[in-house]
């Protein structure tokens, strides 16, 4: 069992909730249930890990508003919606929006347990993303603002010595800059370090100042 990563199943029939929980609990994963999408969001915690398998016609939040409110608010947890024969066109507007997929009840095990396991490898694909952006804007941190301004015209394919002319620096200033910057950001290659700026989301911009004023900005 994944003890890190729970299985949220959202549906406001009681008894078809309970079913649900039951079967994929007995696939060996640690469940949550919720009547609402209502009160899944009410008690919705930073950070947590895992998916949500939810009915698409819900009164009040429909499982269709809930893929869109995830999406819209960034959270990471997948959703499966669930629906029946009448709602299949429901099922399909909810993919749009940006669930995984969508199950027909009844629901069998195979089936729940084939889209948990998609949900969760989407799941700890981006949350692996997410931390290796943290930690790498943590290291553009570590740069103090003259080699942020050597990053840029490194990201924009410019040699040392067109960087020592731009900035107005020696070119072994120019050089230290370029080293420490690959240092800091523990960059082996050029082609590295363009890979952890894309990551980053890191842009150059230029500022239309008298003095041509150009910065980092991480988006």
């Amino acid at each position: 069992m994944d003890e890190h990563r729970t299985i949220y199943i959202l549906d406001d029939d009681e008894s078809a909730c309970e079913s649900l929980a039951m079967m994929v609990s007995s696939l060996g994963y640690q469940v949550q249930r919720f009547s609402s999408a209502e009160e899944f969001l009410s008690q919705l915690q930073p950070g947590v890990r895992g998916c949500i398998i939810a009915d698409v016609k819900m009164e009040g939040i429909s499982g269709i508003d809930l893929v869109q409110r995830i999406t819209k608010e960034g959270i990471n947890l997948p959703v499966v919606v669930v629906t029946g024969y009448a709602d299949v066109s429901m099922a399909v507007q909810a993919m749009q929006a940006g669930a995984i997929t969508f199950l027909e009840k009844p629901c069998v095990a195979p089936e729940i347990q084939e889209s948990i396991r998609i949900s969760l490898e989407k799941e700890e694909q981006v949350h692996n993303s997410s931390l290796e952006t943290a930690e790498l804007r943590s290291r553009l941190a570590t740069l103090n603002d003259s080699e942020k301004l050597v990053l840029e015209k490194i990201l924009e394919g410019k040699p040392n010595k067109v960087i020592k002319k731009e900035l107005d620096i020696g070119l072994r200033t120019a050089e230290l800059r370029r080293s420490n910057v690959m240092k800091k950001m523990q960059a082996t290659s050029l082609a590295e370090l363009v890979r952890m700026a894309v990551a980053a989301g890191i842009t150059t911009e230029s500022s239309t100042s008298s003095e041509t004023d150009s910065h980092l900005v991480a988006e």
